[in-house]
């Protein structure tokens, strides 16, 4: 496989995976829905960045360690299930809340956040403490990277995913936050809040649940 084929086969796989829906797509829509714009956008951000770390750190070998070592990598699954989990937990709450019809700001303030670098942080979390992102790219690079490229070729492939995923995560942002859409998601916020609550906590909770039972 030459150098080219390469990056397109790793932009063509990462992309189905960007299309497919999981705690990533559900921060963003959450976010753009609720707080506009600005806060998916930082979402976006904060989302690509902890894809740009796997993919280093799946290309240096860092992730291959981490999840080959036993006990690391039940500290990371531990924290990834237990902050998807509390994703979960704080949306639903506020789903509730705004059926009790509590004022609109103080629903938000239970389940998000507001400061474009707390969004960015959140995005990052998410992200890079998923167990399974972690695996994802363990696998993808693994299994499509050759041991011998060269160190310019893995700097165009984390370029290349990371740039892929902003794009995809800021143009989700970019559209949920328009005008048009904006009003529509208004009458729904409610049950954004309550669905995205259901994908985190059945996610976390499943990761915590599989790592319990191993033990």
């Amino acid at each position: 496989m030459n150098e080219l084929t390469l990056l397109l086969t790793l932009a063509a796989v990462h992309s189905v995976a960007l299309l497919s829906p999981g705690p990533d797509f559900a921060l963003v829509v959450q976010h753009a829905a609720r707080h506009g714009r600005r806060s998916g956008l930082c979402i976006a951000l904060g989302l690509s960045l902890g894809i740009l770390l796997h993919t280093a750190l799946s290309l240096t070998g860092v992730s291959y360690l981490i999840q080959q070592h036993e006990s690391v990598f039940a500290v990371v699954q531990l924290l990834g299930g237990g902050f998807l989990l509390y994703l979960g937990v704080t949306a639903l709450w506020a789903s509730y809340q705004g059926w009790q019809q509590v004022a609109v700001a103080e629903t938000a303030s239970v389940a998000l956040v507001h400061s474009p670098l707390q969004a960015v942080l959140k995005g990052l979390a998410t992200n890079l403490l998923n167990p399974k992102a972690l695996v994802f790219f363990v696998s993808l690079m693994s299994t499509l990277v050759p041991a011998n490229v060269s160190l310019a070729v893995k700097g165009l492939a984390t370029a290349l995913l990371f740039a892929l995923s902003l794009g995809w995560f800021a143009l989700l942002a970019w559209w949920l936050s328009s005008s048009a859409m904006q009003q529509r998601l208004a009458r729904a916020s409610h049950y954004i809040d309550a669905l995205c609550g259901g994908i985190f906590s059945v996610l976390g909770g499943g990761i915590l649940l599989s790592r319990l039972a191993a033990i």
